[in-house]
């Protein structure tokens, strides 16, 4: 299986939180802990509201969470 075109940040910045856990994230965010599980392994890509949630839980831009690693 290829490599997803992006990786996120999302585990650096829950242990920076205090240690926040998946659940935690997801009940921010308002999805599962295995969707968040799933965002952080790079498979699955959140939908774009959910991008931005996940970003203002952490007071960060959008591309302080999220990186586009393809061409």
């Amino acid at each position: 299986m290829a490599k997803p075109p992006f990786s996120n940040d999302i585990r650096t910045l829950r242990f920076l939180a205090g240690e926040m856990t998946q659940g935690e994230l997801g009940d921010h965010v308002g999805v599962t802990r295995q969707t968040i599980a799933a965002i952080e392994q790079g498979k699955y890509s959140p939908s774009l509201e959910v991008a931005f949630r996940i970003a203002h839980v952490f007071d960060k831009p959008l591309e302080a969470v999220f990186r586009w690693d393809g061409d």
